[in-house]
């Protein structure tokens, strides 16, 4: 079983060229969620890491990808804790969510991730580095 397994793509350099790779449907979904970070994060920047589309604010705010059966959204650990309750029936993992491409994509809950991530960046950089003063 390998549906976590992105479809056949070639390596892009940027979000437009990694949309283009899927079927007019499956690009939909990414640029709507493209919109939805953009909206968001205004501040942001976007990337290509992983191979996948990334938005960058005081390091990595979010990734997203699209696979055979699934949109994968990528938050880092703390969006998925934060939003546990309303993730609770999709499959995810430590930092990931998978949204089944057979059912609705939730917009909404990304927007508010993205907003939760956003706030939760700025804060992070407005402290200065903690990890010097843990040692």
């Amino acid at each position: 079983m390998r549906n976590d397994v992105k479809t056949d793509v070639s390596r892009p350099d940027t979000i437009d060229m990694y949309v283009a790779q899927f079927p007019s449907n499956v690009q939909k979904i990414l640029q709507k969620i493209r919109t939805i970070v953009q909206l968001a994060a205004p501040d942001a920047t976007e990337a290509i890491k992983y191979q996948i589309p990334t938005f960058v604010l005081n390091g990595n705010l979010v990734h997203f990808a699209a696979f055979a059966n699934h949109i994968g959204f990528y938050p880092t650990s703390s969006g998925i804790d934060k939003f546990k309750n309303e993730l609770s029936s999709y499959k995810s993992a430590k930092g990931s969510v998978q949204f089944p491409l057979d059912q609705a994509i939730p917009f909404s809950l990304i927007k508010k991730i993205v907003k939760f991530r956003v706030k939760e960046s700025c804060k992070k950089a407005e402290k200065p580095s903690s990890k010097k003063t843990d040692r």
